[in-house]
């Protein structure tokens, strides 16, 4: 799978940790920067990787910053966009099964790197339940739909 990552300044350094997972695991991650530690804005990096999912280019995404919230809130404001704040396995894991996310938000600064690849690993490997979760992630779409409409 071909997966879009990006990060501000504060998730460089775990931004290139989760590529190399992603290579490992058999996935392309496709760069949308940033690619140093100089500081930019987060809201920039989040809507590249957003826009690309809300406009099905791809179908996940990772995001990394400081805390992993901004780059989540900002992801959120995009329709059809489920973004989830991981900072476990199996916090990763409920995201996919209950929530179907479709975008990964890590953060950077508060876990190892052997976290970081646990949580990925999770994260891709895991599948939405549907059942009773599929209607609560209806409604989410529903909504994306009022407010596009």
């Amino acid at each position: 799978m071909i997966i879009p990552i990006a990060s501000d300044h504060a998730g460089y350094k775990a931004k290139e940790q989760v590529k190399k997972v992603l290579e490992a695991l058999g996935h392309m991650p496709v760069d949308f920067g940033t690619h140093d530690e100089n500081s930019v804005d987060y809201p920039d990096y989040a809507k590249t990787v957003a826009s690309s999912i809300s406009d099905k280019e791809f179908e996940k995404g990772i995001l990394v910053c400081g805390s992993g919230q901004g780059m989540c809130i900002s992801a959120n404001k995009f329709s059809g966009v489920r973004a989830a704040l991981a900072w476990t396995p199996e916090i990763a894991d409920l995201s996919v099964k209950h929530n179907n996310s479709n975008v990964l938000c890590l953060p950077g600064r508060f876990v190892t790197d052997e976290e970081l690849a646990e949580i990925v690993k999770t994260w891709i490997e895991s599948e939405f339940e549907g059942g009773r979760h599929e209607r609560r992630v209806n409604k989410i779409q529903q909504k994306d739909k009022d407010i596009d409409d």
